[in-house]
């Protein structure tokens, strides 16, 4: 737990790798990135957080981050982006799937909307890696039933000559 909870601590650029994983604990994942290294941690319910620490040549941090965010979302490029461009953006997927009738692979990311709605993210690519469309939308864990949660309704309607009605309906 003390992994988990020391990825809100906050941290300096110019601090040595060593320190930044001790202040960490281990990135669950490091990707390569040209002359820099990023290392990712993963936090939250559900992982509705990442944080990316980007390291640069001379093992000192350049910047750390929370990546899930409708801001980094917005950094993707359809299709432009692959997913190794996909993966130094947002990092790894909360889940991912394929959908044999489009033919395509999607990458779901969890996350907290600006910073109170449960949300997700759908990254889809093609079968050549590149981003081809993306879809934001309700967290399904956070639905009530398979439907959008507690509301209330009122309809109106008219059957012509046979007869009419109002109706009234409270949703749990």
């Amino acid at each position: 737990m003390a992994g988990c909870a020391s990825v809100f601590t906050p941290l300096t650029p110019g601090m040595p790798v060593q320190e930044v994983i001790a202040l960490k604990g281990q990135p669950a994942i490091q990707y390569p990135d040209g002359n820099t290294t990023i290392l990712e941690w993963p936090a939250g319910e559900w992982s509705q957080y990442a944080y990316m620490a980007r390291i640069g040549p001379d093992g000192k941090l350049i910047s750390y981050d929370n990546v899930r965010t409708r801001e980094q979302f917005a950094k993707i490029k359809v299709n432009q982006f692959n997913k190794n461009d996909v993966l130094r953006t947002i990092g790894h997927p909360t889940e991912t799937e394929y959908l044999p009738l489009k033919k395509q692979e999607v990458w779901s990311y969890r996350y907290k909307e600006e910073g109170m709605w449960n949300s997700m993210m759908h990254v889809y690519f093609d079968g050549s890696g590149i981003v081809r469309g993306m879809e934001n939308g309700q967290d399904p864990l956070y639905l009530r039933d398979g439907f959008w949660g507690p509301g209330v309704g009122i309809g109106i309607g008219s059957g012509g000559r046979i007869g009419g009605g109002i109706g009234v309906g409270i949703g749990f």
